[in-house]
């Protein structure tokens, strides 16, 4: 385990091969599941005040869980999550050609929304939890994802360097830096 500054680093972000193959997978991540999305509590408003924007890209059924019980729901430990619907997909998820999509992050790449998407999202298939006072980052092994593994396998990408956007994204430049210096030594 390494630790940069107060951040706790499993091992299997330095050594795990990955890289999301959409084609292979359809997005399970965002569709199975026993809860939805891990929220952080400041997330929840950026959501209220935006939603009227990531509506029209939601399926119908997504739109009445939300205007039914708002844009968040708990999961079994009381934590903030994604709504689903059924209690299977997210209820922001939407569908092309099979394959799942967020409609947050529709909303943001037509430059709707200043947000792209829940930070759990984009950091997927990493999970972070709090340790005391340190924000420990795990691999969240899950069989949905055996088809990143395979194609992370053959292009040869490690899961940090996978993740290097929505690391920076939540923990900073200078902070990532630390963590390819500290792999790479």
């Amino acid at each position: 385990m390494l630790q940069i500054d107060k951040v706790l680093v499993s091992d299997d972000l330095k050594d795990a091969l990955f890289s999301c193959d959409l084609k292979a997978c359809h997005g399970d991540c965002c569709v199975e599941g026993d809860a939805g999305a891990p929220l952080e509590e400041e997330e929840i408003s950026i959501l209220e005040d935006y939603i009227d924007f990531i509506k029209p890209y939601m399926r119908e059924t997504g739109r009445e869980i939300i205007e039914k019980s708002g844009v968040f729901d708990y999961d079994a430990d009381g934590e903030y999550v994604t709504p689903l619907v059924n209690n299977r997909e997210c209820a922001f998820v939407y569908f092309e050609d099979g394959i799942s999509f967020c409609a947050i992050e529709k909303a943001w790449l037509n430059k709707e929304i200043p947000f792209q998407k829940p930070i759990s999202c984009h950091l997927y298939p990493v999970r972070l939890s709090k340790v005391g006072e340190f924000t420990a980052i795990n691999y969240h092994k899950w069989s949905v994802c055996a088809p990143a593994i395979i194609k992370g396998r053959k292009d040869g990408t490690l899961l940090y360097r996978y993740l290097k956007e929505p690391l920076e994204r939540k923990f900073g430049k200078e902070w990532y830096q630390k963590l390819a210096t500290e792999i790479e030594e």
